[in-house]
């Protein structure tokens, strides 16, 4: 029975209405979510950075990817924490493991990402600062 009905929702009309239903949740997340809007300043921080300083090709995958995951993952975490609060509207202390565990997820990958800009960027920062003393 299911099946059926996905067939139905199948087609141009559905293809394109999934790009506007994930703009406006980028857009929502955008406007509600702290940590996204400061995700995006960094991330134009870094391209910025990137094309000052000349990054290669891989450091240039490098970085869009570890950009593209961490926001995917704030993302992750938004829609999780939506999703525990309609379910659990009362504090528990099972909802407050599962939101800070998400959180966690956004955080770990976020260093991550922070020292793999700092490998790729502080040396060629330094080659300037010397090249100035």
């Amino acid at each position: 029975m299911e099946s059926r009905d996905k067939q139905k929702k199948r087609g141009l009309k559905r293809f394109f209405n999934s790009f506007k239903y994930s703009w406006d949740g980028l857009k929502y997340a955008y406007k509600y979510e702290q940590s996204l809007t400061i995700h995006f300043g960094v991330a134009l921080i870094v391209i910025i950075a990137g094309t000052i300083l000349k990054i290669n090709l891989t450091e240039w995958l490098l970085c869009l990817l570890l950009m593209g995951i961490v926001m995917a993952t704030e993302l992750i975490n938004t829609s999780l924490e939506a999703v525990i609060d309609l379910v659990c509207p009362k504090i528990h202390p099972l909802a407050k493991i599962a939101k800070d565990t998400a959180s966690a997820a956004v955080f770990v990958f976020s260093i991550v990402a922070f020292i793999s800009g700092m490998i790729i960027f502080v040396p060629k920062i330094m080659l300037i600062v010397e090249t100035l003393i």
